[in-house]
């Protein structure tokens, strides 16, 4: 039986990169392509007083029709200081999937207990995506009238419910 090399070469090849791919990689056809960044007016965010001292709740919530993804770390910016809250858990930028009607939670620490320094800021902004303007919540509006006081602020990554991200956020409290 003679074997046919124009028809086995290609086989051979691909059995070859397929025996060659690291385990769990995804080939070409089984990748499911990206979720699109939620666009911004399809988003509902929100913030709120927490019953814990120096800590504010936030929320997401995707109003489209369809699946979008925000980035899975909040973006919280005080008024006009330098730089947004630092995650906790460390860890950079992915996706995080919203459902259509979906939301996400986070938990933010405006003060970090051992402060010896703070600031007092009149407002804070609160963004699902860094590609996003966001919304500003006045410190009144938070529980805060003579305005937030800052040092050093944290926020949870986003979480399926308000008492996992309360949760993660006591998780790292020193």
């Amino acid at each position: 039986m003679r074997i046919h090399t124009e028809v086995s070469l290609p086989a051979a090849l691909a059995l070859a990169f397929t025996l060659l791919a690291p385990a769990g990689a995804a080939t070409a056809s089984s990748a499911a392509p990206p979720l699109p960044t939620c666009r911004e007016g399809s988003l509902n965010v929100a913030a709120s007083a927490s019953d814990q001292p120096e800590t504010v709740r936030i929320s997401v919530t995707n109003h489209g029709r369809q699946a979008c993804a925000v980035d899975r770390i909040p973006t919280v910016v005080f008024d006009d200081l330098d730089g947004p809250a630092l995650p906790v858990p460390e860890g950079g930028s992915g996706p995080y999937r919203l459902p259509a009607g979906g939301s996400a939670y986070a938990a933010v620490r405006t003060l970090d207990p051992s402060a010896t320094e703070l600031r007092v800021v009149d407002r804070l902004t609160v963004a699902g995506d860094p590609s996003h303007r966001g919304r500003t919540f006045d410190a009144a509006s938070l529980g805060a009238p003579d305005g937030i006081r800052v040092w050093e602020p944290v926020t949870t990554w986003w979480h399926g419910s308000a008492a996992a991200a309360d949760a993660a956020l006591e998780e790292h409290t020193d």
